[in-house]
Formats: C-alpha cells, structure tokens, sequence
C-alpha cells in the first residue's frame, strides 16, 4: 500500500525579509529596567512596543520572534501590528483602529523554544516602502530566566508598561528604553524584481554614532538610494550588524563565521551579501608584529570561507575595506595594528575574491592623515561615524551592485 500523499507545491508563496535585526545574547546592563526584570524572570504581565522601518512593502506580513540565546522557553500571550501615530520611529502610540492580531498556527499565542524562533502566519496589513511598522507583544507569564535574546543597539525607542495593552491606542506611562527584544524579522511576499541585501558587520554597521530614531545608519541611507534606483527599488535591506562584533573569536555575541548561516544564510529571498567586519579583530588582537600578521592572514581565510558559503547559496557577495582608526585606542604606537589594516585591505581590493569590492577606506579617510577618519565624519572616537561619515559610506555604494532587473 502506498502511503505517499502528494503535495502541490506549484502555488507556494516566496517570502523575502524587508526587515531584520541580529540576535544577540542581552547583557545584564541592556534588560529591561526594574520592575520589568526582577526574581529571574523578565516582562512577566508587561507590554513591549517596538517599531522598526522595512524596506519594501507589501499587503500581508509575518513575523519573526527569536529566543536564539533564552536561558527558558519564551511564551508570547499575544501579538499586534499597527501602524504607528505619524508614522513616527520610536513612537509609543498608534493610528486608531490600525491593529491587527497576529496569529500562529491560527492561535493568537506561541511559545517560542529555547534555541528556536517561531514565524507568524500571514497578517492582512498594507505596508507601505520604507514605512514605520509597530508591534506590540504582551508576556502574561514573563520568560523565566535572566537569559535573553534582544537587539541592544537598536537605535530605536522601545517602550514598557505593566499589563496587556496590545491594543491600546497610546501607552501613558510607559518606561522608554532603546533596545529591541525578541523580534527578529519581518517578512513580505516577494513579488517579481523583488530580493534582498544582507550586510554582515559590527557597530559601524550597527549604526553606533547614529542618530536615535533617525534611521540614518548606512544601510538605511544606501536603502533610501535604493528605493529611488532605477531597477532597484525591489531591494530589501537586512541588516545583520552587531555592535563589537568580531569576524574570527567571538566577543559580543558569536564570531561573523558562526552567526553566518542563522544571520544570513538561513533569511528568506537573500540574493546579495555585502561584508564589511574586521575592525575589531585587528584592535583586540595583541600590537606585535607576529599577533597582527597572524590575525590579517586569519581575516583573509575568515573572509574566502564567507564567500565560498553564500556562493554555494546562489548569493553574490560584495566586500568593503576596514576604516581607519588613527587616534583611537585600537592605534597603536608601533603601527602593527595599521599594517594589519593595510594588508587585510590590499587583499580586499586586488584579490578577486569578491564579486566587487567598494572602498569605504577611501570614502572616509583623512587625505592629510591617511590613518585616521576624516574630521567631519568622526563621532567623535576615531572609530565610528557620525551620521554625515555613515552618508559618505552609503554614496560610495554604487547602486548597479543591486539591480533586480
């Protein structure tokens, strides 16, 4: 007796994220403020609304929550979308009447496994290109641990309350903090013309010297450029940054080689992956001579192992030079750590290993100090940008790297 039951498939929809954060493991500073992370146990009978900015829109939506590194299973008691008051970043109210509950497996709550992340069914929404999206989750029971998984830079106002007000129109009251925790990613169907761009790095791509709520990190800057391209306005950008971040060890979270499938690898509709990580490789490594060759020919091989992954997946994979970071407490006297840097960018630029390479050395160094930032694109360290150096790096993008048809 044949007990095969065949499946069509031929109408299965293709999804593509049009937004995505890096998990990350919370550190004690970045929980959640006290009453809402007390006893072992975090936002139990609390609220949490986030808003994020996606890239291209759609009709319908899901969700991603994500308990990668929860020390306890996390039992979400109900989820909404909305659309947030002014279609204002970091806003703690919504437009009236714009939410809707999200379900999974047709159930308004979910308990996501410890390691596991869980998707959403399809939510009816419209979702404008480059559109604000709130979502609002509320934890009866809390997650019973210290262990959790969030995004600490966001960027981004996040606000608290006690009690279930997933649907409530404001939230006076509400505790601010700017970290995102548990949410994962958005989803859009992919219409035709339609793929996205994942970006691996560290705090420059993070955003950290960014404006909060501002949205003006350089992947967000490259995706207003995108979004106005002609054969590009299809391109949806995933930004997998991670503040301290390091290619080769880990250090705030798990090193780029191992994050690589869960953060890019396993995302839906990736057709492109832009690197840019390596700086804080060179700057924990030891300043001696034999430290910084050993961690440049370290990066290189890091560097060949990304590229030959996301080619097996079909993804072109673009690469960009370290900045400069002359002045900064990476420096060092002797300049080990900057020949380091150079050797890693010769590489970069002459090996053909990438499918292109954009220079972002170039774009934002000091011509009269080559080793350092340029003064006007320094937040102030001599490692991040500011918002006018994050502008120079989305400029220096050409935008043809992404075209969609």
């Amino acid at each position: 007796m044949n007990a095969l039951v065949p499946v069509d498939r031929t109408s299965a929809e293709r999804w593509v994220h049009t937004w995505a954060c890096t998990p990350q493991l919370t550190e004690p500073a970045n929980l959640p403020p006290p009453p809402f992370a007390r006893d072992g146990v975090v936002l139990a009978n609390a609220t949490l609304r986030q808003t994020v900015r996606v890239s291209v829109g759609g009709d319908r939506l899901r969700l991603r929550f994500s308990n990668a590194f929860g020390g306890a299973p996390l039992p979400i008691t109900a989820v909404t979308v909305a659309h947030p008051r002014g279609g204002r970043a970091g806003a703690a109210a919504i437009e009236p009447g714009s939410a809707r509950t999200a379900t999974f497996h047709g159930k308004t709550s979910a308990v996501v496994q410890r390691g596991a992340q869980v998707v959403s069914d399809p939510i009816p929404f419209p979702l404008g290109p480059q559109a604000d999206l709130t979502v609002t989750v509320h934890l009866a029971q809390g997650q019973a641990s210290a262990e959790i998984t969030s995004h600490p830079g966001s960027r981004t106002t996040s606000h608290l309350l006690a009690g279930n007000h997933v649907e409530a129109g404001a939230l006076p009251g509400a505790i601010p903090i700017e970290h995102w925790y548990f949410l994962s990613g958005v989803e859009v169907p992919a219409g035709p013309g339609v793929a996205a761009a994942a970006f691996l790095g560290d705090s420059l791509t993070d955003g950290r010297g960014s404006t909060t709520n501002g949205n003006d990190r350089w992947p967000d800057l490259l995706r207003d450029r995108l979004r106005s391209g002609p054969g590009t306005a299809g391109v949806a950008v995933v930004n997998q940054a991670a503040g301290g971040n390091r290619v080769l060890r880990d250090g705030l979270g798990p090193n780029a080689l191992a994050r690589l499938d869960r953060d890019v690898l396993a995302h839906s509709g990736i057709a492109w992956l832009f690197v840019f990580e390596g700086v804080n490789d060179i700057g924990t490594a030891q300043a001696t001579e034999a430290a910084q060759k050993q961690v440049a020919d370290e990066l290189v091989d890091a560097y060949d192992q990304i590229v030959v992954r996301a080619h097996a997946q079909g993804i072109r994979v673009y690469g960009a030079t370290i900045l400069p970071f002359g002045g900064n407490t990476y420096d060092d006297p002797a300049g080990y750590r900057e020949a380091a840097r150079q050797a890693v960018n010769d590489w970069i630029r002459t090996s053909g290993r990438f499918d292109a390479v954009v220079d972002f050395d170039r774009a934002v160094r000091d011509p009269g100090w080559p080793r350092a930032l340029r003064a006007d694109c320094d937040s102030g360290d001599r490692l991040h940008l500011n918002p006018t150096g994050y502008r120079a790096l989305a400029d220096a993008v050409p935008l043809e790297l992404f075209t969609t048809g």
